[in-house]
């Protein structure tokens, strides 16, 4: 079969690999979508995952082979399906605190197209381990293989905002809106929430209002600032509306921004939440002001990767079209091109946001 593999820094190519072989209570899938994940990028681009390895893990297939004893888990050849590769045990320390992303089965990669176990999705088939089948969801007749790949994101998207102690009408900052900013913004409007949105791209806060962002500010290049405090004010049914210090319930940052980070720490009221979302690579200092976190009770959080108990909710949101994940796909990309698509999505275009590789396409 075809991969795209990962071969050190900066360095992809499509290949020749075996299909992989299943065991007992394993599923092979062939591969319909796979999207493009920041989390791979950011992997290919450090080179710190060892290679070979072939990622992706943003997918969605059609099983077409079950080892010995999978048929008792409901599944059988033909079923159209979205993956799950990471999948915690649900007993351990980490999972009685719902600390799932630290359960030691959970960093476990659970689907592979061969080399170290990494996802596997820029493949043409994948193997499906014994202890990641919980993950694995059909997809209904009426919707795509490209809304069943957008499950995964979708589903850490939703993780983050259970973490937020949120109320119906509260302001909440979303600082970003590619793909998973445009996420939040849509869920948190479903939630009630008012959204500020902010982007670099006009294009991009363009989307955020259709999405359901009251308030949108452009920014330089240079930071991802918060609007100052006359920013967005205007009369309405709730009298005069800013977003000044002190000013918003919240504030969701999904771009790895540092000084946002800050500006958002100034600008939620006491009590009030930053949570960081894109912030994956390690060695970082933030430089904050201790008493913000002490003495007027704001929190600083994070939220990394997928829920497993969340998936059923995920489902409902995108396979109803609630959350119409379908229309954030701008660029389809046949496996021949996956470098292509990665290299795109490293450096999004004015009309990018999410890119996917097709692997039985061309």
């Amino acid at each position: 079969m075809r991969a795209a593999v990962y071969r050190g820094v900066n360095d992809v190519r499509v290949e020749s690999v075996p299909v992989p072989r299943i065991g007992p209570n394993e599923l092979l899938v062939r591969v319909a979508v796979c999207g493009v994940c920041p989390t791979d990028i950011k992997k290919i681009q450090s080179g710190a995952p060892a290679p070979p390895r072939i990622f992706g893990h943003e997918t969605a297939g059609t099983i077409v082979k079950l080892g010995v004893g999978s048929s008792k888990l409901g599944f059988k050849a033909g079923d159209r399906v979205a993956l799950h590769h990471h999948v915690p045990c649900l007993q351990c320390h980490f999972c009685r605190h719902r600390a799932f992303a630290q359960c030691p089965q959970y960093r476990r990669t659970g689907i592979t197209a061969g080399f170290e176990p990494a996802g596997g999705g820029f493949a043409e088939y994948v193997r499906v381990m014994d202890f990641a089948l919980p993950g694995l969801v059909k997809i209904p007749a009426k919707n795509s293989f490209e809304e069943g790949a957008l499950l995964e994101p979708v589903n850490t998207v939703l993780k983050a905002i259970h973490r937020l102690n949120l109320l119906r009408g509260d302001r909440v900052l979303v600082a970003g809106q590619g793909p998973i900013g445009l996420m939040f913004t849509r869920l948190l409007k479903l939630r009630g929430a008012r959204v500020l949105a902010t982007d670099l791209l006009a294009s991009r806060l363009r989307l955020a209002r259709r999405w359901g962002a009251e308030w949108t500010k452009l920014v330089p290049s240079s930071k991802l600032e918060v609007p100052n405090p006359k920013f967005g004010e205007r009369r309405g049914a709730g009298g005069r509306l800013g977003f000044g210090p002190g000013t918003l319930d919240a504030a969701i940052i999904a771009v790895p921004s540092d000084e946002a980070t800050r500006q958002a720490l100034r600008a939620v009221r006491g009590g009030g939440q930053v949570l960081l979302f894109a912030h994956t690579r390690h060695g970082g200092t933030l430089g904050i002001d201790p008493a913000a976190i002490c003495m007027e009770e704001k929190d600083l959080l994070g939220s990394y990767s997928a829920d497993l108990t969340l998936q059923a909710e995920a489902a409902r949101l995108v396979f109803s079209r609630r959350l119409n994940a379908r229309h954030l796909i701008t660029h389809r990309f046949p496996l021949e091109q996956a470098p292509a698509a990665i290299a795109l999505a490293a450096r999004p275009a004015d009309d990018s946001l999410k890119i996917v590789v097709e692997p039985q396409s061309g």
